[in-house]
């Protein structure tokens, strides 16, 4: 089950992006595999870190994500701390360094 809130709009990503301190961007495509087996379990060690607001982008429906976040491949998972690009990880992404990541921006905000 996706908990990500869904961008509709860039516009509406990049303005997550400047109203909080932590945000999570996870572009997906809809007939990506990988980002379909990444995408729960990045949810649910998201739960352990409930400072950090996740958002989902479909670079299907948002083509212009791609260019805005420099994305050559999905999922692309970006971490922002004070509208600051601070973790990129994509497509093979080793969730045990992820949440290692994860854990130091948080204590670091």
């Amino acid at each position: 089950m996706n908990t990500f809130s869904q961008a509709s709009s860039i516009e509406e990503v990049l303005q997550v992006i400047k109203e909080n301190t932590l945000v999570f961007v996870y572009i997906s495509r809809e007939n990506c595999g990988v980002c379909h087996a990444v995408q729960p379990r990045v949810q649910e060690m998201l739960k352990e870190f409930p400072s950090i607001k996740p958002i989902q982008v479909s670079a299907d429906d948002i083509p212009e994500v791609a260019s805005q976040f420099t994305v050559f491949t999905v999922p692309a998972l970006l971490l922002f701390a004070e509208g600051k690009e601070v973790i990129r990880e994509a497509r093979f992404v080793v969730m045990d360094d992820l949440h290692k990541n994860f854990q130091r921006v948080v204590e670091n905000s």
